[in-house]
C-alpha cells in the first residue's frame, strides 16, 4: 500500500468533503500540521468541525481556516491566542464546544479505541455538564462524554518510515497521537521520511497501522509568544 505522497495536497486528494469533522493534532503551534492545514485551505472545503486543542493564531494554524470562514464548528480547549476566533464567536458566526483539555484528548484516544463514551468528574457542575448524563458511582457524580470518531486526521511528526510508523518530538506528542487514532483516514506529515527499519520499534510512538497517507515537508515552526529581556547595559 502506497502511504508517501509528494505534496500535502496529493496526501489529501479524495479525502475533502464539505462538512466533514476533522481531528487536528498539535498544541499551541507546536507540533501543528500547518503543511495539511494550508492545503484543506486551498481546496476551498467548508463547513468544517474541527476538533484540536486550539485554533491556532491569526494568520497561522488553522487561524488560516477561520479567516477564510471554512470552519463553522470548533471543538477546542483553548482559543485565547486567535482574534478573529473571537471575533466570529462574540459575532455567533462560529460554534464552539469548549471541553477541558484532558476530557478532549480522551474523547480522542476513546474514539480511537473503539470506545463509544466515558464517565469523568471533570466538568460536573460547570455548563460543561448541562445536558450530559449524570451518574454516581462510589458516591461521586460523574458524566459522560462521548468519544470522538473523525472523518479525517491530520497530523504533525518528526520522523516516519515508509509504513507510516511515526515519532513525535517532545510537546508535540501530546495531541497529535490520539489525534491520529480517532480518524477513519488519517493523514501525517512529517520533517523526515527515513528508510524501513531503521527506527528503533521501541521509539516508535503510533503504529503505522493508523497511518494512511504521509507527506514530508519544510515547517516554519512559528513561536507561539516569544519573550525576551531587555538588554543590560555593560
Amino acid at each position: 500500500m502506497k502511504k508517501v505522497y509528494a505534496s500535502a495536497a496529493e496526501a489529501l486528494e479524495g479525502l475533502l468533503s464539505d462538512g466533514m469533522l476533522i481531528a487536528a493534532g498539535g498544541f499551541g503551534l507546536c507540533g501543528i500540521p500547518e503543511l495539511l492545514i494550508a492545503a484543506i485551505r486551498d481546496a476551498g472545503t467548508k463547513n468544517l468541525t474541527v476538533a484540536s486543542n486550539n485554533a491556532g493564531v491569526d494568520g497561522f494554524g488553522l487561524g488560516q481556516l477561520l479567516e477564510t470562514r471554512q470552519v463553522k464548528k470548533m471543538i477546542s480547549s483553548y482559543v485565547g491566542e486567535n482574534a478573529e476566533f473571537m471575533r466570529q464567536y462574540l459575532s455567533g458566526e462560529l460554534e464552539l464546544e469548549f471541553n477541558p483539555q484532558g476530557t478532549l484528548a480522551e474523547r480522542m484516544r476513546a474514539g480511537g479505541a473503539g470506545i463509544p463514551g466515558f464517565y469523568t468528574a471533570t466538568g460536573v457542575g460547570t455548563v460543561i455538564a448541562e445536558g450530559k448524563d449524570h451518574k454516581d458511582f462510589d458516591g461521586r457524580t460523574y458524566i459522560l462524554e462521548r468519544g470522538i470518531v473523525a472523518d479525517l486526521s491530520i497530523v504533525k511528526a518528526w520522523k516516519a518510515d515508509p509504513s507510516g510508523n511515526l515519532v513525535f518530538r517532545k510537546t508535540a506528542r501530546n495531541f497529535n497521537a490520539p489525534a491520529a487514532t480517532c480518524g477513519r483516514v488519517c493523514v501525517a506529515e512529517v520533517e523526515e521520511i527515513v528508510p524501513l527499519g531503521s527506527l528503533d520499534p521501541d521509539g516508535i510512538h503510533l503504529p503505522g497501522i493508523y497511518v494512511h497517507r504521509i507527506v514530508a515537508g519544510t515547517h516554519e515552526k512559528r513561536i507561539e509568544q516569544r519573550t525576551v529581556r531587555k538588554r543590560e547595559a555593560v
